[in-house]
C-alpha cells in the first residue's frame, strides 16, 4: 500500500471506540486527520494523544447530522490543512427496542445520525473531491444492514448505508472519487463492554472465529479503502465480524 502521506482526512465520531483507532490508523498512514465528535473532552482527548505521538491532527466538535454543521465541518478542514481527501463516516448511535415499543423518536433519531449525516457530509465532502478529481469515502455500515431482531431503526439505517455507498459509487467514479463501506460485527467497544457478561458471552458464540472484534481490526479495513492502491474499488462492502454476515444470526 502507497498510504496516505500528505492526503486530509475527517474521521466521524472519533472522540472513542472505532473512530478513534480509525484516526490513529489514518495517521499512521502519513494522512492529515481532522477529528469529530459531538462531545469536546473526547475529541480532545484524542488529539491530545495522537499529536503527543506526533501526529497533525485538529478538531472539529459538533452534530454533523445538521446539514450547516456537516458543511462546516467540510470547510473547516479544507481551511485547516489547505485541501480535503478522505471522509470516512463512522459516527452512530443504537437505540434498541422491539417493532411495538419503538417510538418514533428513537427511530427517527437514530436515522439521522446513522444515515443522514453520512449523506450531509458525503454532498460537501464531493464538492470539493469534485474539483481536484480524486476523493476516497468510507462509510461505516454494520453486519446489522442484513437484520437484527430489536434493532429496526439501526438495521433500516445500516441498510440505507449501504445503498447510499453502492450510489454514490455510481454517480462520483467518473471523478475519480471512490465510495465504499465497512460492516464490522461485534466489536470490542464500550457499547459491547456495556452489556451484561453472560449476554457478551451468548453473543460471542453466534461468531464462527469465536472472539469479538478489535477496533484495530476496523480501522485496518478503512485505511485499505483510504489509500491511494485503492482506486479501482468501488461500491463494494467488506464486513469485519469474524464470519457472521454467513449465518443467520
Amino acid at each position: 500500500m502507497k498510504g496516505m502521506k500528505e492526503r486530509v482526512a475527517m474521521v466521524t465520531g472519533s472522540g472513542q471506540g472505532i473512530g478513534a483507532a480509525i484516526a490513529r490508523r489514518l495517521c499512521e498512514g502519513g494522512a492529515k486527520v481532522v477529528l469529530n465528535d459531538v462531545d469536546q473532552a473526547r475529541a480532545s482527548a484524542v488529539e491530545g494523544e495522537l499529536r503527543a505521538a506526533g501526529y497533525e491532527v485538529s478538531s472539529f466538535v459538533g452534530d454533523i447530522s445538521q446539514t450547516e454543521v456537516a458543511d462546516a465541518a467540510i470547510a473547516y478542514a479544507v481551511e485547516t490543512f489547505g485541501t480535503f481527501d478522505i471522509l470516512v463516516n463512522n459516527a452512530g448511535i443504537a437505540k434498541d427496542a422491539y417493532l411495538t415499543k419503538m417510538t418514533d423518536e428513537m427511530f427517527d433519531d437514530v436515522i439521522r445520525v446513522n444515515l443522514k449525516s453520512q449523506f450531509l457530509l458525503a454532498r460537501a465532502a464531493t464538492r470539493v473531491m469534485m474539483e481536484k478529481r480524486y476523493g476516497r469515502i468510507v462509510n461505516v455500515a454494520s453486519r446489522a444492514w442484513l437484520g437484527g431482531a430489536g434493532q429496526v431503526n439501526y438495521s433500516a439505517s445500516k441498510g440505507g448505508v449501504v445503498s447510499l455507498t453502492r450510489t454514490l459509487a455510481l454517480e462520483s467514479g467518473r471523478y475519480q472519487i471512490t465510495t465504499n463501506a465497512v460492516a464490522p460485527g461485534l466489536i470490542d467497544t464500550p457499547l459491547f463492554r456495556a452489556l451484561r457478561p453472560d449476554h457478551q458471552e451468548r453473543m460471542e458464540k453466534t461468531v464462527p472465529v469465536q472472539r469479538v472484534g478489535k477496533p484495530e481490526e476496523v480501522a485496518d479495513a478503512v485505511a485499505f479503502f483510504a489509500d491511494d492502491d485503492s482506486g479501482y474499488i468501488n461500491g463494494q462492502v467488506l464486513y469485519v465480524c469474524g464470519g457472521r454476515s454467513v449465518g443467520a444470526y
